[in-house]
């Protein structure tokens, strides 16, 4: 672990990421030493950090510390942690704060070929999100809804759970992004109002692009999900996982989905 350059694994009890989860925070792979996708995953970082007000640190010096980590793990999971800084009790920001910059590496997930290849079991959370637009899509540092909604099961037979905002629409898993096949388009969830814009997300909107599919980014019923032909999740960490089944609705074939991980796997960008 890297703390402002530093090794360590201490945090000052002042560091507003602590007392407030005034900060952000992105996850990616490494693999082979390299960090996957870094240009999104820095430009991504890099909006974040503007969405709160926060000074980025330079792509530059983030990429050479996550190479002295691959050095030590070239096959695992990189966090990057941007936290606001230092400061006494209160909201309200003293005149002068200094961000810090955490950086940690992690052993791989020991996920199942299954999950990748057959399809996953998901089930709907109680939980509901609520809106707040000027953090929608950021991966600001509090998450405790999606540390709430995690804790809802632990049948190890589901591996994630399907988050509805306030009004009933499908939003996100509670650790990645959603995407519907219906007749042969594709839909993702509106994040204009909740949830996190994942680079995962980001690369199959461009995938669609690419290969002249349609994808609308819109308001998704659970409704919606339970009649599509094909449903899939994303993020960073387990690439593309087809959904197998969610309530009694039971998906045996996922033919675009196949396709699209292998490309989201082979991809370089």
């Amino acid at each position: 672990m890297l703390i402002n350059g530093v090794p360590g694994d201490r945090i000052d009890i002042h560091d507003r990421g602590l007392q407030y989860g005034d900060g952000i925070f992105r996850t990616l792979r490494i693999m082979q030493g390299l960090p996957r996708q870094w240009p999104r995953h820095y430009r991504k970082l890099k909006q974040d950090c503007a969405a709160l007000g926060l000074a980025c640190p330079e792509a530059d010096l983030l990429a050479d510390e996550l190479r002295q980590l691959a050095a030590t793990r070239p096959d695992g999971v990189a966090k990057i942690i941007i936290t606001r800084g230092n400061s006494e009790r209160g909201y309200t920001l003293p005149p002068s704060v200094v961000p810090n910059r955490i950086l940690m590496i992690s052993p791989p997930p020991d996920f199942s070929d299954k999950y990748r290849l057959h399809g996953v079991k998901v089930r709907v959370c109680d939980l509901r999100l609520s809106h707040q637009p000027r953090l929608a899509g950021v991966k600001h540092l509090n998450r405790l809804e999606n540390v709430l909604a995690a804790m809802e099961w632990n049948d190890p037979e589901i591996a994630e759970g399907l988050l509805l905002d306030m009004e009933g629409n499908v939003t996100e898993g509670t650790r990645s992004n959603l995407f519907l096949v219906r007749n042969g388009e594709l839909s993702t969830p509106d994040l204009s109002q909740c949830g996190v814009a994942g680079v995962q997300r980001e690369r199959v909107l461009d995938w669609a692009v690419a290969n002249d599919v349609a994808c609308k980014v819109e308001q998704l019923s659970l409704a919606d999900v339970l009649a599509a032909d094909e449903v899939f999740l994303v993020n960073s960490v387990i690439g593309l996982w087809p959904v197998r089944q969610l309530q009694e609705r039971v998906w045996q074939q996922h033919p675009v989905s196949l396709q699209i991980g292998k490309w989201l796997n082979n991809a370089t960008d």
